[in-house]
């Protein structure tokens, strides 16, 4: 009996918690790369792309210490020159850099900014939870902090998520009030949470930012959670008139919204609004964001009202495979280029390049040298016409046009292929 052979794994694999993105998984990353871009495109979203490094201390400064982000899930190493270095982490904190250090103020405000690209997160890997995640980003910046702004900016989260055929959708909403009204809230929270038995992180979280205990996971601390005294019942008279606006916007665009009186999002930087979008079925949240009026001016720039979102394309895709979202299969060209011989192969592919510049797509297996092999290969991929190109035609400056469902073929000048094969097809 012949021996097994035993599989060895390779001596390389990617790095956990990071993915290769296969050439069966990219029709998803196209379809979300093209939603994405449509609807920046019609809400007037202009493209903007940041460094995958910034200084760690960007984030450290905006995230805050008591965050996740900062605290367990920053990439963080020294340049050569002693600098701490991240991996970018979230795209809203550079792209209020590049804002500031650009000059991006001097032009017309609002500024409605776009991006997709990676991010760099040290997760625990799950499903919806990567190292390296991408990340869809739509960024408000400037003009006032009118809550059409908020409303307009979960819109288009909704939209793209609308587009890609994700069901049953969701918006989670709340507001953690400015710099007035917050203060009171903290007090508040610090004294219902002082006689609680809490875990771990929320006693360090009470002593740094109270308002992140309302973002524990911990089994153990939900129940306390339910009870503690809500933000909403603690606005101040503008943001709970701002807060008010936001809802009515979305009522008048007739979207699904929830009040989730525990949202209060990871990082620092966020003021009133703030929002997830989910979807069911789906154990993460597709996206969130909110208002940041304070970050340019922490960052150096003049106060600037802001606000935006982060939606993650692996969520987005994870959301669109457990609905089952069918994808239409690229359509394969129906010619398919056959070469016989040393001057023909010289030939073949200026010709095929000249086939693409006139907008006819072509099939090829070039480095096969017999017709045969050519032929069979052209039937597996459901050909309709076959172009056979040997050494006389080469010398004749003509070639074949083989009907590969009929069997018919006919011999015409290169000259006249472009016409001849639109004809066919």
């Amino acid at each position: 009996m012949p021996k097994e052979k035993k599989v060895t794994k390779p001596v390389f694999q990617s790095v956990k918690g990071m993915h290769d993105i296969l050439p069966q998984d990219q029709p998803y990353w196209e379809k979300v790369r093209k939603a994405a871009k449509d609807i920046a495109d019609y809400y007037n979203f202009s493209r903007i792309d940041t460094p995958i490094i910034e200084r760690a201390e960007l984030f450290e400064r905006t995230s805050g210490e008591s965050s996740e982000v900062v605290g367990k899930q920053m990439f963080v190493f020294k340049d050569k020159d002693g600098n701490r270095m991240a991996l970018r982490p979230e795209g809203t904190a550079p792209v209020v850099r590049a804002y500031i250090q650009n000059g991006l103020s001097r032009l017309p405000h609002p500024l409605k900014l776009f991006y997709l690209c990676p991010m760099f997160r040290y997760e625990q890997p799950q499903a919806g939870r990567t190292r390296q995640h991408h990340q869809v980003g739509f960024e408000i910046i400037g003009d006032n902090s009118d809550p059409v702004y908020d409303a307009q900016i979960i819109l288009v989260t909704y939209r793209l998520a609308e587009e890609l055929k994700i069901p049953k959708l969701v918006i989670q909403i709340n507001s953690i009030g400015c710099k007035s009204c917050r203060p009171n809230y903290k007090k508040r929270l610090l004294d219902y949470y002082k006689n609680q038995e809490v875990c771990k992180d929320c006693k360090q979280r009470l002593t740094i930012n109270p308002l992140r205990v309302l973002d524990c996971k911990n089994e153990a601390c939900q129940p306390i959670k339910q009870g503690a005294p809500t933000t909403i019942d603690n606005l101040c008279g503008y943001c709970n008139n701002h807060f008010k606006s936001v809802l009515e916007y979305l009522e008048e665009l007739k979207l699904p919204y929830a009040l989730n009186n525990s949202l209060v999002r990871g990082l620092d930087y966020y003021s009133r609004t703030v929002f997830e979008i989910i979807s069911e079925g789906v154990d993460v949240s597709l996206g969130g964001g909110g208002r940041y009026d304070y970050l340019v001016e922490q960052l150096g720039g003049r106060a600037t009202a802001a606000n935006g979102v982060g939606i993650g394309v692996e969520r987005l895709i994870l959301a669109m495979q457990k609905a089952g979202v069918q994808l239409n299969p690229k359509v394969k060209p129906k010619v398919f280029f056959v070469q016989i011989g040393a001057l023909a192969k010289k030939k073949s592919l200026p010709l095929i390049d000249s086939l693409r510049k006139l907008n006819i797509e072509v099939l090829e297996s070039l480095g096969k040298e017999s017709l045969k092999p050519q032929l069979r290969l052209a039937d597996k991929e459901t050909a309709k016409l076959a172009l056979i190109f040997g050494q006389k035609e080469a010398f004749e400056e003509s070639i074949i046009i083989r009907d590969l469902q009929t069997g018919a073929q006919e011999t015409v000048q290169l000259k006249k292929l472009v016409e001849e094969v639109k004809k066919r097809i």
